[in-house]
């Protein structure tokens, strides 16, 4: 054995002989070459390093040995250099190199790193290597390994340098994983990692992105207790949040602190606030702060914003006039813009209007988007003109944009309209072909139509129709069609629904049972009612807020049938405690209004 650890080390050291000779090509020589493994040159790679020639004779080798034919580096001998690199302080060389290996091979397994890291016992040089591979993770969107990498520097006790910290935060919260951006910011503050002004941006847009104002608060009370202070970025997330929760006396605060503290505000800075102005309604404010923009020209955005409150407000005329003002300041609309100015259009009715502003879109070559499709599509629905609906349905799919369950439902109601059931039919086949799940509403339009013309065959008929084509019925379909039934208070057919459901091996859910029990309380068949509530309380299918809500709102002129009806659930123990209070909270404005 020893003498074969001597024959490897003279190997070894006549292949450094050979470089540091400059003598390459006899590396490729039959007595040499046959015994050139990708294990061997690891191991040269390693040993010239220690020539005192740096990492270049090194490097050298590495980028020439590549060129051997059937020669591939292992993720061993790409590891080695990397390390060689680093110690050097060739940081962007071996931050490539990470990049490259990092395509090529599975790097972030446990074993694989644990095996890799231990071959290095500088923690500094593993901190920067670790480091650069939750970067290249990251910015290929590869978060989970990302996450990997750094539980395993948290694991060895290598602190992540604040730029690795910042990508991968950044990513989660794109993903919108805000609960993990405070998981791992945790665990990073644990490994003595002292946030910058970078990390904290991330996290205040993290939680800009999730809504929460309490947190955003932690944060920046972090900030100041660490003595970072807040730069441009942070002050319009800030505003960007507040605006988009309402909070107008708050943004237009950090406004002024933003101010005072030296950082002027820019055009993202008024477009924050305009459009948190734009969004309630509140056009007089939003035109008043457009006015007072100093130091910022507006944008694209801005007037887009504004034109956009306006239709909302029913306020074309001013909307139009801001679109020739922003034209006349060499701004030309987007698709955006002409969306906003379309919907408004279509929802007054003038159609021809609206195709004029397409046309005109055509003219300045900007493609509709699906949103402009939608908008028409659902506007030839709502007047029955459904052939020009398939027209510009027909044009969409011509250029290249998906239909949308937004497309699928306005077309359905608008067939369902004019009463060519069939055509609904076949939309709605579509729609599930394509992955989209029918709501409540789509099932409500076909079950209305086909009872109206006493049709209410056709439904049951229509889950044969369902299996024929190879479409698997999940309980949201019985579901919607059961409720519907209830709703029209033809109970003998929900009743065969739900029949037909249990016989396909599918169990009802606590809107189906509480819609049957209710259907049959209502006609006064209550012991049929108690069936359903004794199966309810058997299998623990509990009322929730939002069935109470619904079921409200469906039977709005039921007031004191529906109030028994709750008052004997709660009897039976099918209602908590939390939602009777919830109930009681909900009934008291009602009260209070009466009264």
């Amino acid at each position: 054995m020893v003498g074969k650890v001597s024959l490897e080390t003279q190997f070894i050291l006549s292949i450094c002989a050979i470089v540091l000779k400059g003598r390459w090509k006899d590396i490729l020589k039959s007595k040499v070459g046959n015994n050139v493994t990708s294990a061997a040159i690891n191991q040269v790679l390693f040993q010239l390093s220690l020539y005192g020639y740096g990492p270049s004779l090194s490097w050298e080798l590495y980028k020439w040995v590549e060129s051997v034919p059937n020669y591939k580096h292992s993720l061993q001998s790409s590891w080695t250099m990397v390390h060689i690199l680093t110690m050097h302080r060739h940081f962007k060389i071996a931050q490539n190199l990470i990049e490259k290996i990092t395509h090529k091979d599975f790097l972030s397994s446990p074993s694989v790193l644990n095996a890799l890291v231990s071959t290095n016992c500088d923690p500094d040089v593993n901190s920067h290597v670790l480091s650069w591979l939750v970067i290249s993770y990251a910015n290929l969107r590869m978060t989970q390994d990302a996450i990997q990498v750094f539980e395993q520097m948290r694991v060895h006790g290598f602190k992540p340098h604040l730029h690795a910290c910042t990508v991968i935060l950044n990513s989660l919260v794109k993903e919108r994983s805000t609960h993990m951006v405070w998981k791992l910011y945790k665990k990073m503050v644990r490994l003595g990692v002292v946030a910058n002004i970078h990390v904290y941006n991330v996290l205040v847009h993290a939680c800009c992105k999730s809504g929460e104002v309490d947190t955003v608060e932690k944060v920046l009370g972090e900030m100041e207790f660490n003595g970072v202070a807040p730069d441009r970025f942070t002050y319009n997330t800030l505003i960007a949040l507040y605006c988009k929760k309402g909070m107008h006396y708050e943004a237009l605060s950090v406004q002024d602190r933003m101010e005072r503290s030296g950082v002027s505000p820019d055009i993202i800075t008024y477009n924050s606030l305009i459009y948190g102005f734009c969004r309630e309604g509140r056009m007089r404010e939003a035109l008043s702060l457009f006015k007072e923009i100093k130091d910022a020209t507006p944008n694209l955005v801005t007037y887009t914003t504004l034109i956009d409150g306006y239709c909302r407000v029913n306020d074309l005329k001013e909307a139009l006039r801001l679109r020739e003002a922003m034209e006349a300041k060499g701004l030309y609309p987007s698709v955006v813009t002409y969306n906003s100015i379309i919907r408004k259009l279509c929802e007054e009715g003038r159609i021809r209007d609206a195709n004029r502003i397409l046309n005109e879109m055509s003219d300045k070559n900007v493609e509709p988007d699906s949103i402009t499709c939608n908008t028409l599509i659902n506007a030839y629905s709502k007047i029955g003109d459904m052939k020009s609906a398939m027209k510009v349905k027909n044009k969409m799919l011509e250029a290249g944009l998906k239909l949308n369950q937004f497309t699928f439902k306005a077309l359905i109601h608008g067939f369902c309209k004019v009463q060519d059931l069939e055509s609904a039919k076949e939309l709605l086949f579509g729609m599930l072909d394509v992955g989209f799940s029918p709501g409540y509403c789509t099932y409500s339009w076909l079950v209305d139509e086909y009872c109206n013309q006493g049709n209410e065959e056709a439904i049951i008929k229509l889950l044969d129709e369902f299996n024929e084509r190879g479409l698997c019925l999940d309980v949201s379909v019985y579901r919607a069609l059961i409720r519907r039934f209830c709703k029209q208070e033809n109970i003998d057919y929900a009743q065969r629904i739900f029949d037909l459901m249990l016989g396909k091996g599918i169990s009802g859910d606590s809107v189906i049972y509480t819609s049957m029990a209710y259907a049959y309380w209502k006609m006064g068949k209550v012991n049929v009612a108690s069936e359903f509530l004794n199966e309810m309380y058997k299998r623990r299918l509990m009322i929730t807020m939002k069935i109470y809500r619904c079921l409200n709102a469906s039977f709005a002129g039921d007031d004191s049938i529906l109030g028994f009806f709750w008052s004997h659930l709660a009897e039976r123990g099918l209602i908590s405690k939390s939602i009777l209070k919830d109930m009681e909270h909900l009934k008291l404005p009602d009260k209070l209004t009466s009264g």
